[in-house]
């Protein structure tokens, strides 16, 4: 599994859309690691090109703390699942807790 987070200033973006960087790990989901990471820039801001562009890097699975309802519609069409309402914390820390099932979660934090 490949998970990919957005990012600004080594945190989770509490705005999808206007992060800067996305960490992607890929997971081992049985033994519950990382067996990867890597950090790369966000490609400029335009509407509808996330989903696509995660999807060609291998997302599988986004977790955010919030994210509009076109955006939630275009990853589910690319087969990638969407968790919202994480809160601000490490990528790695982010990932852990949801593969060891701790991941709190609360609202969607769009309301776009």
């Amino acid at each position: 599994m490949r998970i990919a987070v957005p990012v600004v200033a080594g945190k989770l973006a509490m705005h999808f859309g206007h992060c800067e960087q996305f960490a992607l790990m890929d997971v081992d989901v049985t033994t519950k690691e990382i067996s990867h990471q890597e950090v790369i820039d966000a490609p400029p801001h335009e509407p509808g090109l996330l989903p696509e562009w995660l999807a060609t890097r291998g997302a599988n699975l986004v977790i955010a703390g919030g994210m509009g309802g076109r955006a939630l519609q275009l990853f589910a069409d690319q087969g990638i699942q969407v968790v919202v309402g994480a809160g601000e914390s490490s990528p790695e820390e982010i990932a852990r807790d949801y593969l060891d099932g701790k991941l709190r979660t609360a609202s969607n934090l769009c309301d776009h």
